[in-house]
């Protein structure tokens, strides 16, 4: 099926050793034969993410990108390690298969987990997926129930409850991103200095502590092929932890891009949210409330601090561009898009009441 989510050739620059690939994963699965087909996915601008076939037997790998990279970005060990925690109370977690440490093997830490056969909604919808606009608000709402799913997890129960750094959760995510915009601002890129002020200025306390994802979206969701509504696997963990859940919301709406906005957003759209029968982002917010039982009065501070913190992974990605520390040219406008997301923060804190 043409729907199922499919890996395509390696980007120049990002093939790995077949060898050493092949050596590693029949120490982890003894009985595999024969040598490896490796393939990339094409989405995600941060880690890298391969599938690794033996005939029929499908397995995906990540690793970290290429090239110099902050020291506590791209942990690919944690990541696989809160995986293994959370999958028995949230079965939507793919089962890891084997971790590696040795950088004697791909000269960086990675690690295997099982391929989830499915849809993946990037873009577009698949061009064989037609859903009614009854249709797809269903899919809506049951991709949000994960989301309200996993902020119901046991964290304790799950042995995660140490994974965070206790309350001040809103604070430290202000305080970190702002640090990390200011070390990776390039010289065409804003200083995003009224933002990261107001921000400062305006945010709340916590009002929970629980299991986040910190990258909720369409393209990190597999769906059934034979049953496109139901949900069978959410991956990139890479930024979960605990935190405060309306941060989380105010994350995902950020790449939330509905029908109705500037053709500069719709630029960065990453996911069908465009779609007739989509929820718009206030009706996201209204649905989230309503299921998750929050009190939310006002959201202009996650819905600012979300384009700040996606402004800054933009712009750390494309400071790498920018100093030559990747060739991938889908990089190359991303500097554009951090200008446009200031502007973006600078309207709504212009527009809201806080």
């Amino acid at each position: 099926m043409t729907q199922i989510d499919q890996a395509v050739d390696i980007r120049e620059g990002e093939e790995l050793d077949v060898a050493a690939v092949d050596r590693f994963m029949k120490q982890a699965i003894p009985d595999l034969e024969g040598s490896p087909k490796i393939k990339q996915y094409p989405g995600g601008a941060s880690n890298l993410t391969y599938q690794v076939d033996y005939g029929e037997r499908s397995y995906v790998l990540r690793r970290p990108p290429f090239g110099h990279i902050a020291k506590s970005a791209h942990d690919m060990l944690r990541e696989a390690k809160v995986m293994r925690a959370l999958k028995p109370v949230y079965p939507y977690v793919p089962n890891i298969i084997a971790i590696c440490d040795d950088h004697d093997v791909l000269g960086c830490d990675f690690y295997v987990m099982e391929r989830l056969k499915g849809i993946i909604l990037r873009q577009d919808f698949p061009k064989d997926l037609e859903l009614s606009e009854a249709d797809t608000r269903k899919l809506c709402l049951n991709v949000i129930d994960k989301l309200v799913d996993l902020h119901q997890v046991d964290a304790k129960g799950a042995g995660l409850d140490q994974l965070g750094k206790g309350v001040g959760y809103v604070e430290r995510q202000i305080r970190g991103w702002s640090d990390r915009f200011r070390k990776a601002k390039t010289d065409d890129v804003g200083d995003f200095e009224k933002v990261m002020t107001w921000l400062n200025d305006k945010m709340p306390d916590d009002i929970a502590q629980v299991v986040i994802h910190n990258d909720f979206r369409f393209d990190n969701v597999v769906l059934n092929s034979d049953n496109p509504f139901e949900v069978v696997g959410v991956l990139d963990w890479e930024m979960a932890t605990i935190g405060d859940p309306l941060m989380d919301l105010g994350n995902s709406l950020a790449y939330w891009i509905q029908a109705d906005d500037e053709g500069p957003f719709q630029m960065l759209r990453r996911q069908p949210t465009h779609q007739p029968g989509m929820l718009t982002r206030k009706e996201v917010v209204a649905y989230y409330a309503e299921k998750s039982g929050l009190k939310i009065d006002n959201f202009d501070f996650y819905e600012i601090y979300g384009l700040f913190r996606l402004a800054v992974i933009v712009q750390q990605i494309y400071f790498r561009f920018y100093n030559g520390q990747t060739k991938d040219k889908r990089f190359a406008a991303f500097g554009h898009a951090a200008n446009y997301l200031e502007k973006r923060c600078q309207r709504l804190i212009e527009a809201s009441n806080l």
